[in-house]
């Protein structure tokens, strides 16, 4: 029987194994992790009745692989929408909470109105912004930053402080690097169709599916990866976890994948769902130009830090999902979200949950000053955490620079040329759960049809 081997056992991983298995039951298809657990950066974990999720708390409804994928699991039941009777945000500035400006489409500030009222800008910065419509497209079609690009649009004042804060909440690194192109090529495209982003947006459906632009689970994200391995298991999809692949090699016409215990896997195919930089390690041996593109691709590091205190405490009515710090404030945090506000049942009757998001790592002693210190400059709270966890993603952030693009097409080329190599996870073409599962579907079919 012909073997299909995907190597990582994340949310793309997973979902490639999920969509090979389903175009064949002649193929044997199995998962390598090398950690105990399934799931990557998608963990969650339930402590004295808070449900704490290390990474993504959620995930856009609007873009179809992620609802698919429940779809297809038969559980789109279990799908929750986001609170929506505290559907606002803040931005922070000098420790004072402004509400952000109504009507944002992602990073785009699209009601006008808003933007008059908002004391975020000044009047020259209004102004500024108001003017979008009549920003002429930029007709040399090459690549710019995302800075640039809002920048030119909508001025440096509201580009620093309302979309750089809520950019940094997606990509979690400096705009001023990030390549538009690989990062918004819909906002590309709309400006040279439309002339404007605003005046094209307004054509656009933008209703969000199920109700709400972000959808979770009722005990979190990881109830996907719950669901996800049970099915690869009813479908007879092999899962080894505490495996690590140490070296990908060709021997002839098949693959083989060589373990850190000294075992040698054969297969006809191989995907590989893992960061870039653990890609690049493992074809070292195979094409030291593709090693060196994948290794190319940089990432940042994060932490994530939860606290619990009990409602008695926090001052705030919390009547939103919570803020996000502008760069130019000079915090080592990027935003603070409300999560017992934002989720239903993410906290026990009379306690309150927020997690804080680090732009560094540190110790857990430096983490947790860092967010009290935060919290107590500016929601007042003062009082000692009835729980604190800290998680820590060390360089797991991909980081679209403007270089992105081209070192893509290097990758695919290369990948083109070793037949049976496949490539899927958030280093290509999007960080999102939602981007992460299509990744790993046109992995799983693309292996499919080179094995038929």
């Amino acid at each position: 029987m012909s073997r299909l081997l995907v190597i990582g056992g994340g949310i793309a991983g997973l979902s490639a194994a999920r969509r090979a298995r389903s175009l064949s039951e002649e193929v044997e298809v199995t998962v390598l992790e090398r950690e105990a657990r399934l799931g990557g950066k998608i963990l969650t974990e339930h402590q004295g009745g808070f449900v704490l999720d290390a990474g993504a708390d959620g995930f856009l409804s609007r873009k179809p692989a992620g609802v698919g994928l429940c779809e297809e699991l038969g559980i789109t039941a279990l799908l929750r929408g986001q609170v929506p009777r505290t559907s606002r945000s803040f931005v922070m500035r000098a420790h004072k909470l402004h509400p952000l400006p109504q009507g944002f489409s992602g990073l785009v500030p699209a009601n006008l109105q808003a933007l008059q009222d908002t004391p975020l800008l000044s009047k020259a910065g209004k102004l500024k912004a108001m003017e979008e419509p009549s920003v002429p497209p930029r007709r040399d079609r090459g690549d710019e930053s995302v800075s640039q690009f809002m920048t030119r649009r909508f001025g440096s004042e509201a580009f620093e402080a309302l979309i750089e804060p809520l950019l940094a909440g997606i990509y979690a690194g400096d705009a001023s690097c990030l390549s538009m192109e690989a990062t918004f090529p819909n906002l590309r495209e709309l400006e040279q169709r439309q002339g404007s982003l605003l005046a094209g947006l307004q054509r656009q459906e933008t209703a969000p599916l199920r109700g709400s632009a972000f959808v979770s689970f009722p005990r979190g994200v990881g109830e996907l990866v719950d669901a996800l391995r049970e099915n690869l298991r009813s479908a007879h999809v092999r899962v080894v976890t505490g495996a690590e692949a140490t070296a990908v090699r060709r021997r002839g016409g098949p693959w083989c994948v060589e373990l850190s215990d000294g075992a040698v896997i054969d297969a006809e195919a191989v995907i590989l769902a893992v960061p870039s930089g653990g890609a690049a390690r493992l074809l070292d041996g195979v094409d030291s130009e593709l090693s060196v593109a994948l290794g190319a691709i940089p990432c940042t590091s994060t932490a994530v830090i939860h606290l619990g205190f009990r409602r008695a405490d926090v001052a705030n009515d919390l009547d939103g999902y919570g803020y996000v710090i502008p760069r130019r404030e000079g915090s080592d945090l990027r935003a603070c979200t409300w999560t017992s506000s934002k989720w239903e049942g993410r906290a026990p009757q009379g306690m309150v949950l927020v997690r804080l998001y680090s732009r560094r790592l540190g110790s857990d002693k430096d983490l947790e000053a860092l967010a009290r210190a935060e919290l107590r400059d500016t929601m007042g709270i003062a009082a000692t955490p009835e729980l604190t966890r800290i998680f820590r993603w060390p360089d797991a952030m991909p980081q679209y620079t403007l270089d992105h693009p081209r070192r893509l097409v290097t990758i695919q080329a290369h990948c083109a040329a070793l037949e049976g190599l496949f490539l899927a996870g958030a280093s290509y073409r999007g960080v999102g759960i939602p981007d992460c599962i299509e990744s790993g579907f046109q992995a799983g079919a693309a292996a499919m049809e080179h094995m038929r």
